[in-house]
C-alpha cells in the first residue's frame, strides 16, 4: 500500500496526461455548454472549448458532482494511506468547501487544502505536494505547509477585450463600451481569493510592462526577494501560444535570475470569464529545501 495519493481538480492546468507524469490524480471539472454537459480534458479540448466560446456559445462552469469526487477517494484509499486533495480556491468556487465537509466522514484520511489559488498557482501546489509526500510528510503536515504558504503567490492577467467581462456581469455594458472605445487593456489580479481589477492599460506593451512591474513589487515589498532567485515564475495565456512565448522572453530580461517555470493556458474556468487573447505573469515562492 502507497503511503499518500495527490488529487487536484483540472482548474490546476493539469492535463490527464500530465497527471501519470507527475503521479497525481486530476478531476476534470464540468462545464455546461449549450445546455450539454462537458468534461475538461475528457471530451472538451482547449480547442473546442475557444471554437464554442467564440461561437457565442452559453458556458457555465461547475463543480464536480460529489460521487465523482468520493468514488475517486474511496478507489485510491483501497491502494494509499492518505489522500491530499487540493481543489481550486475556495473563492471561486464552492468545491473546496463542499470537499471539506465530504473529507469529514473519512476520519482524517483526506486532508483537503484550501490552498486558495488557480491554474498555474495551483498546479504549483500540486508539485509541491508530490515533492512533500516525497520528503516523507505526511498528508496533514503538508496540507499544513500548503494552507500556511497560500498566500506566496500572485497572478496578473491582462484582458484583450471586455466582451466577456460584460456578459458575464463583471463589468456594466456601460463601463465595457466605453473600455472598448477607449481600446482599454485592463490588468487584473488573482491574490488569494478573489479575481479583481488592478490597473487600466492603453496597449499590449503597457499592459505588460504593468504585469512586470506589480511582479517585481512583489518580490521587493511581499517576498523579500528583489532578483527573484527563489520564486518561481509562470506565463499563462488563452489560446494564443506564440504570444505567450514572445512575452516569456521580455519577463526572462527583466528577470534573468527568475526561474520560469512553466508556459501553459489558464484554466478553462478562468478563461470562459476572460476570453481569448490574454495573457498572465504569476509567481510562487519555491519549495524551501528544508
Amino acid at each position: 500500500m502507497g503511503k499518500i495519493a495527490v488529487v487536484t481538480d483540472s482548474n490546476s492546468g493539469i492535463t490527464q496526461e500530465q497527471a501519470k507524469e507527475y503521479g497525481v490524480n486530476v478531476l476534470p471539472m464540468p462545464f455546461f455548454i449549450n445546455g450539454e454537459t462537458y468534461f475538461e480534458d475528457i471530451d472538451l479540448t482547449q480547442e473546442q472549448f475557444y471554437e464554442k466560446l467564440e461561437n457565442d456559445a452559453e458556458i457555465s462552469t461547475s463543480m464536480p458532482a460529489v460521487g465523482s469526487v468520493t468514488d475517486l477517494w474511496d478507489s485510491l484509499l483501497k491502494e494509499y494511506e492518505e489522500i491530499v486533495h487540493i481543489p481550486m480556491s475556495s473563492g471561486l468556487s464552492s468545491s473546496c468547501e463542499t470537499a471539506i465537509m465530504l473529507s469529514q466522514e473519512y476520519e482524517g484520511r483526506v486532508q483537503v487544502v484550501n490552498n486558495q489559488r488557480i491554474s498555474v498557482t495551483q498546479k504549483q501546489s500540486v508539485l509541491d505536494a508530490a515533492e512533500l509526500v516525497k520528503r516523507g510528510l505526511n498528508a496533514e503536515e503538508i496540507k499544513n505547509y500548503l494552507e500556511k504558504t497560500k498566500f506566496d503567490s500572485s497572478i496578473y492577467i491582462m484582458v484583450d477585450t471586455l466582451y466577456y467581462l460584460k456578459k458575464g456581469g463583471r463589468v456594466t455594458p456601460a463601463a465595457a463600451a466605453l473600455g472598448t472605445l477607449l481600446k482599454l487593456k485592463p490588468v487584473l489580479q488573482i491574490q488569494g481569493d478573489k479575481l479583481d481589477a488592478f490597473a487600466k492599460a492603453r496597449t499590449l506593451k503597457q499592459a505588460k510592462n504593468i504585469m512586470t512591474e506589480a511582479v517585481r513589487n512583489d518580490f521587493t515589498k511581499r517576498f523579500g526577494d528583489e532578483t527573484g532567485e527563489n520564486m518561481n515564475l509562470f506565463i499563462a495565456y488563452t489560446k494564443d501560444r506564440e504570444a505567450a512565448l514572445e512575452f516569456k522572453a521580455q519577463v526572462q530580461e527583466v528577470f534573468p535570475k527568475g526561474d520560469i517555470k512553466m508556459v501553459d493556458p489558464l484554466s478553462l474556468s478562468v478563461a470562459c470569464h476572460i476570453g481569448p487573447g490574454s495573457l498572465a505573469l504569476a509567481c510562487t515562492r519555491k519549495l524551501s529545501s528544508d
